[in-house]
C-alpha cells in the first residue's frame, strides 16, 4: 500500500495541484489537509468561514499554514461564478437561484473546479454521496461518450492490486453502462500502474447459462470491444474462471484471458458492493476508494465513517487523476 502512494506522491511533486475540501471545518479534513500542505504534495483549499476553520484547527492542534481558506460569502469572484453557473445550467437556474445555490459548499467547490480555480474536489465526510455527486454531474459533467459516472475500489494486498467496479454508484447498469464502466475502469487501472486485463463478471462463463442477466453482460462485452478493440477484455465470466488459470483453461480455453484478469466489472451494484467487502473482510485486502470515474474533472466521495488517513489518500488519488 505504501508503494502505491509513494509513486503517486512522487508524480505530484512540483505540479501544484489544488484540491478543494468543501467540509473545511471537519476535524478529519483539517488533519489531512495539514499533512498534505506540510508535505507539499498538493495545495489544499478549505471551504468555510475563515475564523471558524482557524479556530477548529487550533482546537485540535493542527497547523494549516500551508492551506488556503475560501469563504463563499466574501469570495472576490462570486459574481463571476454566478454568471458562469447560470450559463452552465442553461436556463435551469436564475441569477437569484445561483446566488443561493452557490452558498452550498459542494456547489461552490465544484464551481471552483469548473472555473479552473482548482483541479479536483474531495467531499463526503459529512455530506451524502448524492450531495457530493449531484453538483459534479450538473456542472463538470461526464466525459464525451460516457453517460454515467461510476465508482471503483482498488483492492490492495501486499504486491497484489485489482480494480473492482462498479461498487458505489449504479444500482442496475444496462449493457451500455457496463461497457462504459469497463472502459473507464481500464483507464483508472493505469493510474495505479495496473496493465488492465478486464473480466466482465456474471454467474455464467462463456454461455454456460443463458438469461436476461447473462445476455446483458455479453452485450456489454461486444460494445466495449467495439469501442476499444485493443483492450484485453472478455466475458461473461464467473469469478473463478476470470481469476484461476486452471479453471479458465477448462471453462474458457479460447479466451484472451487465462485466469489472469485484474479488472473485474460486476453486473450490478449489489454484486460489486458485496464482492469488494468480502475481499476486504475475508481476504484482508485494503479497499482504496470509492474512486469516481467518468467525469471531466475529478470529484471523489468519502465515506461518512472515514478517518483522516482516508481523506489523505483520496486527496492524493484525486490530484493524480487531474494530471
Amino acid at each position: 500500500m505504501s508503494d502505491l502512494f509513494t509513486k503517486m506522491k512522487t508524480s505530484l511533486k512540483g505540479n501544484d495541484r489544488r484540491i478543494v475540501f468543501p467540509e473545511g471545518s471537519d476535524e478529519r479534513i483539517l488533519t489531512a489537509a495539514s499533512q498534505l500542505g506540510a508535505e507539499g504534495i498538493l495545495a489544499p483549499v478549505l471551504i468555510g468561514n475563515e475564523d471558524e476553520v482557524q479556530q477548529k484547527a487550533r482546537d485540535i492542534g493542527v497547523d494549516i499554514a500551508n492551506t488556503e481558506i475560501i469563504d463563499p460569502t466574501n469570495y472576490s469572484k462570486f459574481d463571476e461564478m454566478v454568471t458562469s453557473f447560470v450559463e452552465r445550467r442553461k436556463g435551469k437556474a436564475t441569477e437569484e437561484d445561483a446566488r443561493k445555490i452557490l452558498l452550498d459548499e459542494n456547489y461552490f467547490g465544484t464551481m471552483l473546479i469548473y472555473m479552473n480555480e482548482a483541479d479536483g474536489l474531495v467531499s463526503g465526510a459529512v455530506h451524502s454521496t448524492a450531495d457530493t455527486v449531484r453538483p459534479a454531474l450538473q456542472i463538470i459533467k461526464t466525459k464525451p461518450g460516457i453517460k454515467k459516472t461510476s465508482g471503483v475500489f482498488i483492492m490492495v494486498r501486499d504486491e497484489e492490486k485489482y480494480v473492482f467496479a462498479d461498487c458505489a454508484i449504479n444500482i442496475s447498469p444496462e449493457s451500455q453502462d457496463l461497457a462504459e464502466i469497463a472502459l473507464a475502469s481500464a483507464d483508472t487501472a493505469g493510474l495505479f500502474d495496473i496493465e488492465p486485463r478486464v473480466a466482465m463478471l456474471s454467474f455464467s462463463t462463456a454461455g454456460s447459462a443463458q438469461s436476461d442477466e447473462t445476455e446483458k453482460v455479453t452485450n456489454a462485452v461486444k460494445i466495449a470491444k467495439e469501442q476499444n478493440p485493443d483492450l484485453v477484455l472478455d466475458g461473461e465470466f464467473q469469478f473463478d474462471a476470470a481469476f484461476v488459470p486452471s479453471v479458465a483453461e477448462k471453462k474458457a480455453p479460447n479466451s484472451i484471458l487465462k485466469g489472469d484478469a485484474n479488472v473485474f466489472i460486476f453486473p450490478s451494484l449489489e454484486a460489486g458492493n458485496i464482492g469488494y467487502k468480502i475481499a476486504q473482510r475475508l481476504g484482508n485486502f485494503d479497499a482504496v476508494g470509492p474512486i469516481l470515474q467518468g467525469l471531466n474533472k475529478p470529484v471523489n466521495d468519502l465515506s461518512r465513517g472515514c478517518d483522516s488517513e482516508d481523506v489523505y489518500k483520496l486527496a492524493i488519488i484525486t490530484a493524480a487523476q487531474s494530471l
